[in-house]
């Protein structure tokens, strides 16, 4: 994603993700003369990172968004560099992190911040709750939340709220007729036409591991496949009866957090209008179902929509 004379993007590689913790160390622990570590807990593998590059490929801005439950997150973890600031660089990233997290299902997100930033958090809509620890001795820090809401200014809002009406549908849809999916409450909670989100309820779908069940995890990748040739059909104004045709799946990593699998038009090949001629349709369809920004599970099916 750009932005003006930045990047926006999430920090895949070693490399990339040594600068990213490099910059929160450099800015939210060393001042303090913390060691380096201080700035990484035990829930960077179930996180949203993202970061803001400038022209020449520098970390000038940082910041993270973990899942606390199906519809709470928190934010932490946010720096911008002292050559960066006062160029808007917080609220931009404040808003990244808030677009992913609506687009997996969060509705209200909590941060903790030091008293200097108040201000900051305040003017970008977040409400001060009250005091809730010193850091080092030193660094007063406030319970804030806020309430997230549809911006209609981001280039796929406008299509989200166009098509929630639809999510819904499939939700009760879902959780009417499949009781595997009302008991594991998998529940479409995203979809723009580019790309479509599902999540399910963590503590319905673990095992003795306190990880997430494969077999829970299989699950919510098909449904997420079925979902999107769902809601292609609505969008094409067509109906038809869709069934899953065949399926296969990789699991790579345990799942530690908040379940989400997600899909999008360049994971798809197939030609929906083909129920115009009343022929049968034959979707290919790759699915992610994630831990954070990592991948756990890649999910491939091929679903048939049938006039």
């Amino acid at each position: 994603m750009q932005h003006s004379q930045y990047t926006i993007c999430t920090p895949n590689t070693a490399e990339q993700m040594a600068a990213y913790l490099q910059l929160r160390y450099q800015v939210l622990r060393a001042p303090w003369g913390q060691e380096k570590g201080s700035e990484v807990d035990a829930l960077e593998g179930q996180s949203i990172h993202r970061m803001i590059c400038d022209e020449s490929g520098e970390v000038v801005a940082v910041g993270r968004v973990h899942k606390v439950d199906m519809e709470n997150a928190q934010i932490r973890y946010m720096a911008v560099a002292d050559c960066a600031q006062g160029q808007g660089l917080g609220s931009l990233m404040l808003q990244v992190l808030e677009q992913a997290a609506i687009e997996r299902g969060v509705k209200a997100i909590q941060l903790n911040a030091r008293e200097v930033a108040l201000k900051f958090y305040q003017h970008n809509g977040y409400q001060l709750q009250k005091q809730v620890h010193t850091l080092y001795g030193d660094i007063v820090h406030f319970l804030m939340d806020k309430t997230l809401s549809v911006n209609n200014n981001h280039p796929h809002q406008q299509a989200y709220s166009d098509w929630k009406e639809h999510v819904t549908e499939l939700k009760n849809t879902w959780h009417q007729t499949i009781p595997a999916a009302k008991a594991q409450q998998i529940t479409p909670v995203y979809y723009d036409q580019t790309q479509f989100f599902v999540t399910a309820d963590r503590t319905a779908t673990k095992n003795l591991h306190n990880t997430i069940f494969a077999g829970s995890i299989y699950t919510l990748a098909t449904l997420t496949g079925w979902g999107w040739v769902y809601m292609l059909l609505k969008q094409h104004n067509l109906k038809a009866d869709i069934v899953l045709g065949k399926a296969d799946i990789k699991y790579t990593k345990p799942l530690t957090g908040e379940p989400v699998a997600y899909t999008k038009a360049e994971f798809t090949s197939g030609d929906i209008a083909l129920i115009n001629s009343a022929k049968t349709a034959k979707i290919s369809i790759k699915v992610h179902v994630c831990d954070g920004d990592s991948t756990a599970a890649v999910f491939n099916g091929v679903f048939f929509a049938k006039p």
